[in-house]
């Protein structure tokens, strides 16, 4: 059973749906303004339920990946233009540029001794925090896509052109099975497709020793959909080609996994299968493009393709797996006259991860020398240290979303908070007591109910004991407020420290 993080109190709940003292009041001679819009760079990338996309192409209605592990519905998009440092934030999954202000859901280590060992890091409460609050070696969340829905059969509804007259009949569908499966892994690495009238086809490129992966996929194709694949050695290039003359087949695999080496990307449903079942997808993606040392003083594993999204995807599978990935990026260049386009590499060197991948490949692995660990699973997340926190000077626009129920999002390194609360609370004070006071928010269910709760709190009380009320109090009063939205507690209370102090500047009160 997953736990949630922001289930909120029947007081919240009360305070949201009938807020007190909302709006200004008619008469006010103190005014405190907390909180700032948060935002990402433009390029910032996200996974939505199909897809890899910068946070400028999301789209309202659009589903994202939030910290819970599920999709949540995007409700709006924000844009502005800043001037000033953003913060780049970068673990083992990439890097994050964002304004010092964003919420990042992390773990605050101790720089005490204890806390070198993970264990101790264990028993630490993750919370969301500034990310101007955040340090190199601090932790930070990434969730695990809980969602699983089976998928038992594939249909093979691909219509037959006029000019197709070559192409077998297909079967009206297949099994979803680890055959099938393994075989779009092969596609996804190692496939291509030539399209043109008349000569259609669906072909796969191996090295000239795999031949075990070559008669896989020759059996495959003839157990799935009844064809006889042709094969082709090519010394001088060192490989062998396999060929599925099938133009329907061909437009069926184009239709699911894309064309291109750098547009591969796998299928939402195949995304949501069952992770066991996913062990077939990864074997024939790892067969294609990946490698694995096992034998090296350090072994490790690797994988590597154009596509970023099918890389990304993979990470999202790896996850699942309770596998540590690192991801990195190799840009384009040039090598002896040759031109590389940039790739995007995944890394496997814990030695946990690399017995499950060793096991998902059908390879025995045995380490026996003892490391320490820095990331660590449990059922809801993967957990990583900061590797770098970097401060540089932006110009540009910034972007952020409003998504409705978590109220998060996912990078493709960590999860971020989509907040942008903005409070204002307006203060009447006579004879040094606030006689009225109300506010003007715009922000979350959290951030309506804090504003309500902490004018409550305060009306009819003296200056002095109003500047006593804490974050702690307000949160206290609301019955507690999730993780997830404790710092909107902090901003009631700050607006309500500001209101005073603009009152006091205003009457030249010390």
């Amino acid at each position: 059973m997953r736990r949630r993080i922001d289930v909120y109190s029947d007081q919240v709940i009360e305070h949201f749906k009938n807020p007190r003292n909302m709006g200004k009041p008619k008469e006010f001679n103190g005014v405190g303004k907390v909180g700032n819009p948060v935002c990402l760079l433009p390029e910032t990338k996200l996974h939505l339920n199909g897809h890899l996309r910068s946070i400028r192409d999301v789209e309202v209605g659009d589903r994202v990946l939030s910290h819970r592990g599920d999709y949540s519905s995007v409700k709006a998009k924000s844009w502005r233009e800043y001037h000033g440092k953003v913060l780049v934030l970068k673990n083992k999954l990439g890097k994050v540029a964002l304004t010092p202000e964003h919420l990042v859901l992390a773990i605050h280590v101790p720089k005490r001794r204890k806390f070198f060992d993970y264990n101790a890091k264990k028993e630490l409460t993750p919370a969301w925090y500034h990310a101007e609050d955040l340090e190199k070696r601090d932790i930070v969340l990434y969730p695990i896509p809980f969602m699983e829905q089976d998928i038992a059969h594939v249909a093979l509804s691909v219509g037959k052109p006029r000019y197709d007259s070559k192409s077998k009949d297909l079967p009206a569908e297949v099994p979803l099975d680890e055959d099938f499966l393994r075989l779009a892994g092969y596609y996804l690495s190692e496939g291509g497709i030539c399209e043109r009238p008349c000569k259609t086809f669906l072909s796969f490129t191996f090295n000239i020793g795999e031949r075990e992966y070559v008669n896989d996929v020759v059996s495959i194709v003839k157990k799935e959909f009844g064809i006889d694949a042709k094969t082709k050695d090519i010394p001088a290039r060192k490989t062998t080609q396999v060929y599925v003359y099938s133009a329907r087949l061909a437009r069926l695999f184009k239709e699911l996994f894309g064309k291109g080496a750098a547009k591969k990307r796998i299928p939402h449903g195949f995304m949501l299968l069952p992770p066991k079942k996913q062990k077939a997808l990864l074997k024939g993606l790892w067969r294609g493009d990946g490698h694995m040392n096992l034998t090296r003083s350090n072994p490790r594993a690797g994988y590597a393709s154009v596509s970023q999204e099918l890389v990304q995807q993979i990470k999202l599978l790896l996850l699942r797996q309770r596998i540590v990935p690192s991801i990195y990026v190799e840009h384009a260049k040039e090598v002896k006259g040759v031109k590389h386009k940039t790739a995007y590499r995944i890394h496997v060197g814990d030695m946990d991860s690399l017995r499950r991948l060793a096991s998902i490949m059908g390879t025995s692995f045995k380490y026996e020398k003892k490391e320490k660990t820095h990331s660590w699973f449990d059922e809801d997340y993967f957990y990583t240290p900061l590797a770098c926190v970097e401060s540089i000077e932006y110009d540009g626009e910034v972007e952020n979303l409003e998504v409705d129920d978590s109220h998060s999002f996912a990078t493709d390194s960590f999860c971020v908070h989509n907040c942008g609360d903005v409070m204002y609370l307006y203060i009447n004070v006579r004879d040094n007591k606030i006689v009225d006071i109300g506010f003007e928010t715009m922000g979350c269910a959290a951030a309506i109910a804090t504003s309500s709760m902490i004018t409550e709190m305060a009306k009819g009380k003296t200056l002095e004991e109003a500047e006593g009320i804490t974050r702690a109090d307000v949160s206290k009063a609301l019955m507690g407020l999730p993780p997830i939205k404790e710092h909107c507690s902090n901003l009631a209370a700050d607006a309500l420290q500001e209101a005073i102090k603009d009152y006091k500047k205003k009457q030249g009160i010390e």
